[in-house]
């Protein structure tokens, strides 16, 4: 085996290895973001009920 193999074989690891840790990191952080809006989904919800019980009780 030539070094030029080995390095080809390294750099070729270490680029699928980073395309993995690309795609983790993208999925993880879409998953993470999701209970952050249903937060502000429903902080907006109070909002809005708060506001129609102020209006019925006028």
């Amino acid at each position: 085996m030539n070094i030029s193999d080995v390095i080809f074989q390294l750099v070729f690891f270490i680029f699928i290895f980073g395309l993995f840790s690309g795609v983790f990191f993208l999925v993880r952080s879409l998953v993470t973001k999701q209970p952050s809006k249903s937060g502000s989904i429903e902080q907006k919800l109070d909002r809005i009920i708060d506001f129609l019980e102020k209006e019925k009780k006028k």
